[in-house]
């Protein structure tokens, strides 16, 4: 029988639960050593940031999603640069992969990944959401379908690391085997960008390290 698929976008965080048996966990180390990131920021990003933040302070009642992306996401991680010698960011793309005969599927709005046409091993996925009102999914649910397929790809050898953004909000994610934990709110509009910039940035060093190149 043909695996059932089911898209990434219709998955609520309970689902997991009675599908996958994922359950969530408090500030484990793995997490924790990720979100207390300390990476060095020099004068010129810090400013950049800083110009960032006002911007977001002042719009992000207002934006949509693609005035989010265009106007902060997308400034915030060409600044970042998650691109490596065999890695790279995409977006939009394709990510399929069959977990417990059900096929989990969709397309990422980002995802760092090996491959330079296509995603091949995931490693990183951001998942933008709506403006900070009205939205009536489940976005953690959805990223974390998006990473139990990850999983699966990588044949459960890594950790699989992600986040997702309502508005000014970054949530920072790990998923370890059937583990995951969710870190608390980063709101970009003030000074915790500084650290969303480099908890994004630790996440290039442990993929350097995942796909087999030195730390830079």
């Amino acid at each position: 029988m043909d695996p059932i698929p089911k898209s990434f976008k219709y998955w609520q965080s309970q689902d997991l639960y009675y599908h996958f048996d994922l359950n969530r966990i408090t500030d484990p180390k793995w997490l924790l050593d990720w979100t207390e990131a300390q990476e060095p920021i020099s004068d010129e990003e810090r400013k950049t940031l800083g110009n960032l933040r006002l911007e977001l302070q002042a719009n992000a009642t207002y934006w949509n999603e693609e005035e989010l992306k265009m106007r902060f996401i997308g400034i915030l991680m060409r600044l970042v640069n998650l691109d490596g010698p065999n890695f790279r960011v995409f977006y939009d793309r394709p990510i399929t992969a069959t977990v417990n005969d059900i096929k989990l599927t969709g397309t990422a709005d980002m995802v760092v990944a090996t491959g330079f046409q296509k995603p091949t091993l995931p490693y990183f996925f951001l998942h933008e959401y709506k403006p900070e009102v009205k939205f009536d999914a489940d976005p953690a649910g959805q990223l974390l379908a998006e990473m139990l397929a990850a999983q699966a790809l990588n044949q459960n050898t890594q950790l699989i690391y992600g986040c997702y953004v309502l508005g000014r909000n970054w949530f920072f994610v790990v998923m370890k085997g059937k583990e995951y934990a969710i870190s608390d709110a980063y709101p970009a509009t003030q000074d915790d960008i500084y650290q969303v910039f480099q908890i994004l940035r630790r996440v290039k060093k442990y993929i350097l390290v995942a796909t087999g190149n030195a730390i830079e």
